[in-house]
C-alpha cells in the first residue's frame, strides 16, 4: 500500500469516527438533574422538597419529554455541611451520571460544590446560596447564580434603611460563608451611604437561643439591628427580639434575607413592618400568581413558593432550553453554560434578563415591607411593594467584578 493510499484510508476512518460521534451526541437526549439542598433543617421550608417539586414542574413545562428526551430528577440532603454536599455531589457525578446540580442553599456548600463541578466539568445552577463570591472572586465557567446574592440584599435593604435615617448598625451574623458575605456587603453599603457600623456578633448556624446576642445588639444602641442570617435563624431571632421588646424600644430590625415562608411561620403580628429585598413574590403580577397557584397544589408542604423555589423553576427551564438548542446533551458543563449565557433568559416568573459573563443573571429586585394584619386581604397576602430596584443596580457592576472570566 502506498503512503498516500494509507493516508486517504486514515482520513476516511477519522471522518467516519467524527460523524458517528456527532450523531451519537445529537441522539443523546438523556439528562439527570440532582437537587442538593437542606431537606430537614433550618432551610428546608425555603427550598427542600418544594424545590424538587418546582424543578419537576419545569421539566414538564419544557415539553421536552414529548420530544423524546429522558429527564430524571433526584435529590439529596447536604445537612448544611460542605463535606457532605461535596461527597453527595462527587458520588452523583462519578457514579450516577448527574449532569447538573441545583439549588444549594448554604453558601459554604455552594462554594465547595462550585469547585467540584469545575473539576468534573458539570454544571451548578445555584438558586439557594446567597454569597456574591460565586459570581465574584470564586466564579468559574460551570456555575450560574440565578436568583439573588448578598450584593443585591445589601444594596436593597441596607441602602434603603440607611437613607431613611437608620445610620447606625449592629449585626447578628450567621458564622459561616453566607453570614460573613452578607455582613461584609451590607457594611460597605451602610458606610458608603453615610452610616456607621457599631459592631457585630457571630452566632452558630441553627441557633435556638438568641438572648445573649440580642442583648449585645440592644446595648449597642444602634438604630438598626441587621440580621445577617436566614431561615430558622432569622425567624428565631425575630420572635425573641419581639419578646425582648426591641422594636418597641425604638430599634429597627433589618431582616437582610427574608422569605415568604418565614413571614408565614412568624405571622403578621410579629413580622409586620419588616423591610427586606427579594427578586420574586408570588403575588407580584398575573403571571407569578397563576404559576404560584399551580405550584401550591403540587407543593409537598401546601405553601406558596419562595424566591429560591421560583429561581429553581426558571433555572431548570433555561438549562433545558440550552440543551435543546445544542441538539442533544454534550455532557460538557462549560459548553452548556456557555450556551445558557448566549441565549437570552425569558420565563413567566422573572421575565427577560441576560446571563452575564460572571454567571450572574440580571433581573430586577424589589424592596418589600410586611403588611400589618389588618392590611392582609387573603391567604399569603403578606407584602407591600416599596420600591423596584433596576437589574443593573441589583448586581455588582462588571467593571468592579473580581471574577476572572470578566475581561477588564
Amino acid at each position: 500500500m502506498t503512503t498516500s493510499h494509507a493516508r486517504r484510508i486514515a482520513a476516511l476512518l477519522a471522518a467516519t469516527t467524527l460523524s458517528f460521534a456527532g450523531s451519537a451526541f445529537a441522539d443523546d437526549k438523556v439528562v439527570k438533574i440532582g437537587v442538593l439542598n437542606d431537606m430537614s433543617s433550618l432551610y428546608a421550608d425555603i427550598g427542600g422538597p418544594n424545590s424538587v417539586a418546582a424543578i419537576n414542574m419545569a421539566v414538564e413545562d419544557s415539553g421536552m419529554k414529548a420530544k423524546g428526551w429522558t429527564i430524571e430528577v433526584i435529590s439529596g440532603d447536604h445537612q448544611n455541611k460542605p463535606d457532605v454536599g461535596v461527597s453527595i455531589g462527587r458520588q452523583w457525578l462519578d457514579n450516577q451520571k448527574v449532569d447538573v446540580i441545583m439549588d444549594t442553599p448554604n453558601s459554604g456548600v455552594a462554594l465547595a460544590v462550585s469547585n467540584l463541578v469545575k473539576e468534573k466539568n458539570a454544571v451548578l445552577l445555584n438558586s439557594g446560596a446567597a454569597t456574591a463570591d460565586l459570581t465574584g472572586k470564586a466564579c468559574n465557567a460551570n456555575t450560574i447564580s440565578f436568583t439573588y446574592d448578598t450584593y443585591m440584599l445589601a444594596n436593597g435593604t441596607g441602602k434603603a434603611l440607611t437613607k431613611a435615617g437608620g445610620d447606625s448598625w449592629f449585626f447578628l451574623t450567621a458564622d459561616y460563608a453566607f453570614g460573613h458575605a452578607l455582613e461584609r456587603d451590607t457594611s460597605a453599603v451602610v458606610t458608603a451611604n453615610g452610616g456607621k457600623v457599631l459592631g457585630s456578633v457571630k452566632h452558630p448556624i441553627n441557633t435556638a437561643d438568641f438572648s445573649s446576642f440580642l442583648l449585645q445588639a440592644q446595648s449597642s444602641k444602634a438604630k438598626v439591628i441587621g440580621l445577617a442570617n436566614a431561615g430558622g435563624d432569622t425567624t428565631n431571632a425575630i420572635k425573641q427580639a419581639s419578646e425582648f421588646g426591641i422594636v418597641q424600644g425604638g430599634q429597627k430590625l433589618a431582616a437582610l434575607l427574608l422569605f415568604v415562608n418565614d413571614v408565614h411561620a412568624l405571622g403578621l403580628k410579629v413580622a409586620q413592618g419588616l423591610t427586606f429585598t427579594e427578586s420574586f413574590y408570588w403575588d407580584l403580577n398575573e403571571q407569578t400568581r397563576a404559576w404560584s397557584n399551580r405550584f401550591q397544589k403540587l407543593s409537598p408542604k401546601g405553601t406558596m413558593p419562595s424566591m429560591t423555589v421560583a429561581g429553581n423553576y426558571a433555572g431548570t427551564l433555561h438549562y433545558l432550553k440550552a440543551l435543546e438548542a445544542l441538539g442533544g446533551n454534550p455532557h460538557d458543563g462549560a459548553k452548556v453554560v456557555a450556551k445558557m449565557k448566549e441565549i437570552p433568559t425569558d420565563d413567566p416568573l422573572f421575565g427577560k434578563g441576560p446571563l452575564r459573563a460572571d454567571g450572574r443573571r440580571l433581573i430586577p429586585a424589589y424592596l418589600f415591607e410586611v403588611k400589618k394584619p389588618e392590611e392582609s386581604k387573603y391567604p399569603w397576602d403578606y407584602y407591600k411593594l416599596i420600591a423596584t430596584i433596576a437589574p443593573e443596580d441589583a448586581a455588582k457592576p462588571l467593571e468592579a467584578s473580581e471574577c476572572p472570566l470578566v475581561k477588564k
